[in-house]
């Protein structure tokens, strides 16, 4: 529940024990290295320390290979698995041992292999096929392809445009020689294929004439053997490059047995690769290292128990105020706020040494997004997958946020939903016409509901975005006086606190003289005297304007923002109540049942959506514009980093 607090890192270790250092802080998690390169460079020490270099090009490479052959197998051999299982866990040790790996890599290089020649075979069959239908025209001439006639006469093979008529076509010809003769083999709805015989010596003049009829030669010549003899060949070609496709494929799947091996193999290269980025990001000389990063406060002990193991120099520092833009950002969270995390990490994380946003935003973003659903029925929904997906696939960091923010809202959705009385809309009313019982069965009590009284719920999303907006305002009262910047905290939060005071009182007509609105009048010169401190001269009395303008159509809008808690409410109640409906409409439950669970599944997956992001956007915009600072850069250390498998806890 807030931001941790960071301490910079300076070390020197023996270099003979800079890969055991390495491995011990990856299992630890909790160091981030920085970049030197810029320290180093034109300082006195540029000529003593060198970047170390490392392997990440190879070991990527290697990671690609590998997770490609994992994909052909989940290709050609898929794997049944549980529904919603959870990842194998092993022991950090196990990330770390090199065992096996040049055998995982040489089983996904032959997985390749095989797949390459599939490629080759699939790239040899469309050219196969491409000749055999080239060879269909041709398939009624009984001479061969590849002749070049006799010793005197040429034969010339090609196609004429349908709209060419074969007798002009001879009669040109006729008129270059009148030896030679035309014969159609074939045509179709495009062209005409025809064979042209002639005398040797008037070939070159028969093709510049055929040419002006828009005559293309083909391209079958290379090809032995009759139309039919080369179409059997191309035929018989194809069954043996199925047949070694087939051969191939079943390589692959006779590999699949080492696919946790390779899955295995993949995360190892994964945790050297990080391993390698931060070896990379070190300088050293013949016998020492050197290196600078961040660890947060909590865990400096921890490590100063490494370190000592290892016989390191270092020396920890508290960040200064100038340093703030440099140090990462790490929250600490509980069961309720780190389902805020996925939230905050979408809009930016806060910057060092400000607010954690999560614990002062959590109730706020449970309960809009449990009003704007607003159904027990959803809610139960919402419960029921989120516990199912903890308990079965044990979800971490990231997926954990989500399944615990699901959760939240889902209980949130029950509750509102049990004050509106909305139970996948009004379904047990409808199932209760469907049996035939008396009016009013199935109706849930209800506080309120969006149907019937919308403009309550208007009012109510109204207010509770005044109460939104102004604790954001009273966060960033306290901060401001903190910070010794009290005058700015009184002549801009506490000028618009008094306005609205001065509002209220005037629409009860209370603390009124003379008709004349005192608080509202004091709230307003407060007002106007903030927004013009600044400014001199005319500006001041410009800014009297501009003041008054953005204070009114900014407060107007972002209240304005909070009515779509109660549209949100009431689309999803009348959609819900659509489809009910229409289900009722033959009073059959063969209708009712089909309609009610396609048209609820559409609405959930709906509101489900549509609920986070307005959510969002009351939160992101509204509620963080009165007080959040953003621009915090997220705290990466040395970890083991892995896709197939989980790290025992």
């Amino acid at each position: 529940m807030a931001i941790l607090k960071m301490k910079k890192l300076r070390l020197m270790a023996v270099r003979s024990r800079k890969d055991e250092l390495l491995r011990e802080l990856i299992r630890h998690g909790c160091v981030e290295f920085s970049e030197l390169e810029d320290q180093i460079q034109g300082s006195d020490v540029e000529s003593i320390l060198s970047r170390e270099s490392s392997d990440v090009a190879t070991l990527k490479s290697q990671l690609t290979s590998l997770n490609h052959a994992i994909a052909l197998l989940d290709t050609y051999a898929p794997k049944k698995g549980k529904l919603l299982s959870a990842k194998p866990e092993l022991e950090d040790l196990a990330f770390l041992d090199d065992t096996g790996l040049s055998g995982a890599l040489k089983f996904a290089g032959a997985i390749e292999g095989y797949d390459a020649r599939i490629k080759r075979i699939s790239a040899e069959e469309s050219r196969q096929r491409s000749i055999m239908e080239s060879l269909q025209p041709w398939l009624g001439l009984d001479l061969p392809l590849n002749t070049e006639g006799t010793e005197r006469c040429g034969v010339l093979m090609g196609t004429i445009p349908m709209k060419m008529e074969l007798a002009d076509v001879q009669a040109a010809l006729s008129q270059v020689n009148e030896e030679s003769e035309l014969f159609q083999v074939n045509e179709d709805k495009r062209d005409r294929y025809v064979l042209l015989v002639a005398m040797k010596e008037t070939i070159p003049a028969m093709q510049e004439c055929l040419r002006g009829f828009g005559f293309t030669a083909s391209a079958l010549g290379s090809m032995k053997g009759t139309a039919r003899e080369c179409l059997s060949a191309a035929g018989e070609a194809l069954k043996e490059l199925a047949a070694e496709k087939e051969a191939c494929a079943q390589s692959i799947v006779a590999e699949a047995v080492r696919r946790d091996e390779l899955k295995l193999a993949a995360d190892r290269v994964s945790t050297k690769i990080a391993l390698a980025e931060a070896d990379e990001k070190l300088y050293g000389t013949a016998s020492t290292v050197v290196m600078e990063g961040w660890i947060p406060e909590e865990k400096e002990q921890e490590l100063i128990k490494v370190f000592d193991d290892f016989g390191c120099a270092y020396e920890t520092l508290t960040p200064t105020v100038e340093e703030y833009p440099e140090v990462p950002v790490k929250l600490k969270n509980n069961k309720i706020t780190n389902g805020l995390n996925m939230v905050t990490e979408m809009y930016s994380l806060p910057a060092y040494g400000s607010l954690d946003p999560n614990p002062l935003m959590a109730p706020f973003f449970i309960l809009f997004y449990g009003l704007m659903m607003a159904d027990m029925g959803y809610g139960l929904l919402m419960v029921i997958a989120a516990l199912v997906a903890m308990k079965k696939i044990k979800p971490r960091k990231g997926s954990l946020s989500f399944c615990q923010l699901l959760l939240w809202g889902g209980i949130s959705t029950f509750v509102c939903g049990a004050l509106t009385g909305g139970f996948f809309g009004d379904a047990l009313v409808k199932i209760g016409q469907i049996l035939g019982k008396p009016s009013g069965w199935g109706e849930l009590p209800a506080l309120f509901s969006p149907m019937t009284d919308s403009m309550m719920v208007l009012i109510g999303a109204m207010v509770l975005g005044l109460v939104h907006l102004n604790t954001g305002m009273v966060i960033n009262f306290v901060k401001k006086t903190k910070r010794g910047q009290l005058a700015d905290a009184i002549w801009e939060e506490g000028a618009l606190w008094v306005t609205l005071v001065g509002i209220i009182l005037f629409v009860l007509k209370i603390g009124n003289v003379s008709g004349v609105p005192v608080v509202l009048i004091i709230g307003l010169v407060m007002v106007f005297y903030g927004g013009s401190r600044s400014a001199k001269g005319l500006g001041k009395l410009l800014s009297i304007f501009t003041t008054l303008y953005n204070t009114a159509t900014g407060w107007f809008g972002d209240i304005l923002s909070y009515s779509r808690i109660m549209a949100l409410m009431l689309a999803g109640s009348v959609i819900a109540t659509v489809f009910n409906t229409i289900g009722a409409i033959a009073n059959s439950f063969w209708l009712f049942i089909p309609v009610f669970l396609i048209g609820h599944a559409l609405n959930f997956a709906l509101n489900l959506l549509g609920c986070y992001v307005h959510d969002l956007r009351l939160q992101c915009l509204e509620y963080f514009g009165k007080f959040y600072e953003d621009g915090g850069r997220p705290f990466k250390p040395l970890e083991v980093t892995t896709k197939y498998y989980n790290v025992a806890e």
